[in-house]
């Protein structure tokens, strides 16, 4: 498909030509650093804008010339030159996406979606990550809106908990703690990236608000009533500690099938703590603990490198810790996800990478949980065209893998139109 960019200057000085009589010429010159313009012709006559905090990326896509463009490029200056921040997520940024940084897997050979089963729900409501309960439901959590049923405004809380009955093609969410018509009210703020369940009892990990602030500590709670309620332990892990958003490692249902007593989580590093952005250099770290004692701290033990063999080396003095993956160039996201695949017998997480919030979604597959590590998937621009490119989070679903692990559901959200519960299905092809 072609394509062009206008450069940042060269878009001023067009619109100051056209559009001087109104009086703005300044506000270009005012914006002209913090506004990327992105055309492209396809078959299709679209024309969508993003916004994002201060900076407007305008996407034009179908017959449309630059002079058509005209209006909708003085439009995007004008919101570029008045946007907010929102909710503290990182400006975008011109530059090129890194290359990835493992080899391509040996073991999966592609990886695709079928963007006809894609469903969106819980308008306004983002995160959701998910795990697969005794019950035989899945568990899942939201932020900063009504969940299943709600919308940005009704039913709003800042941190929910939903619960996921049926099937992939047939399913549907209640809102168990917080959100529209809740079955039990939330009783604090907070974002979770992580939940799993393990021997009837779910356990969520809790940051206290959004945006950056979200950094300033991290809490795992318990529940014993499948979400109708929370117990907090009574320690954190503290923004000096430099881990963020930690993320559980699911197995099968209430976590049947783990490789052995640990619960596996993992947590990306903090290196700017000024928004919600891809961390730069990217690491993530790796802790375990046994999976009776998630709420003592310790009982917690941090990946450390691995002995000459390939053993991991575990200490538990969280300053001696190594990072179990590295994207120096790419970075990571400020949130990842992970999870084992039994049919395929790899382990997977997925993270951001370049910069937040634009579909910069990296998959990643190791024989342990520890690596060593090749690339399923690098990329930009997550489901575009057929959605925004505007997603930051993904989770596979292991409810809804099939037997042999090829076929899977994936759970995201992002910003804009994202900014709500997606899953779409797929299909890991095997070399």
């Amino acid at each position: 498909m072609p394509s062009y960019v206008l450069p940042v200057a060269g878009l001023a000085v067009m619109l100051a030509t056209v559009i001087s009589s109104q009086g703005v010429t300044a506000q270009l010159h005012a914006a002209k650093d913090r506004i990327r313009m992105i055309g492209s012709w396809g078959n299709s006559d679209r024309l969508s804008m993003v916004t994002d905090l201060s900076t407007a990326v305008l996407l034009a896509k179908g017959s449309l010339g630059r002079q058509q463009l005209l209006p909708f490029l003085a439009m995007a200056i004008a919101v570029a030159t008045t946007a907010g921040t929102c909710d503290g997520i990182e400006r975008a940024a011109p530059g090129t996406v890194s290359p990835a940084p493992y080899p391509p897997s040996s073991e999966i050979g592609d990886i695709t979606f079928d963007w006809s089963t894609h469903d969106r729900r819980a308008a306004g409501s983002d995160n959701w990550p998910i795990t697969w309960a005794d019950d035989s439901h899945q568990y899942t959590s939201w932020g900063d809106g009504g969940g299943f049923g709600g919308t940005n405004s009704d039913g709003r809380v800042s941190l929910g908990v939903a619960r996921v009955e049926g099937s992939a093609a047939s399913h549907t969410g209640f809102n168990v703690w917080g959100g529209k018509d809740a079955e039990n009210p939330a009783t604090f703020d907070g974002k979770s990236y992580g939940i799993i369940s393990v021997d009837g009892t779910l356990y969520m990990w809790r940051s206290p608000g959004s945006g950056p602030t979200g950094y300033g500590r991290v809490t795992v709670y318990s529940s014993t009533n499948h979400g109708a309620s929370w117990t907090a332990a009574g320690w954190d892990f503290l923004q000096s500690d430099g881990l963020i958003n930690p993320t559980f490692l699911q197995f099968g249902q209430d976590y049947a099938g783990a490789r052995d007593s640990y619960v596996y989580m993992y947590a990306n590093e903090l290196t700017d703590a000024s928004d919600l952005k891809v961390q730069k250099p990217g690491e993530i770290a790796l802790m375990r603990v046994p999976k009776n004692a998630i709420m003592d701290r310790t009982q917690y033990e941090f990946f450390a490198g691995l002995e000459g063999s390939g053993v991991p080396i575990w200490v538990t003095d969280l300053t001696q810790r190594q990072p179990v993956f590295e994207d120096a160039a790419g970075g990571v996201g400020w949130n990842t996800s992970a999870n084992y695949n039994p049919g395929l017998g790899r382990y997977l997480i997925i993270t951001e990478h370049s910069f937040t919030s634009r579909g910069n979604i990296g998959i990643f597959d190791a024989p342990e949980p520890w690596g060593p590590w090749t690339t399923v998937l690098y990329e930009s621009g997550f489901g575009a065209p057929t959605i925004e490119s505007s997603t930051f989070f993904w989770n596979f679903a292991n409810k809804w893998l099939s037997a042999d692990g090829r076929d899977f559901v994936l759970v995201f959200t992002g910003i804009g139109s994202n900014d709500s519960w997606n899953s779409v299905g797929g299909t890991l092809e095997i070399r």
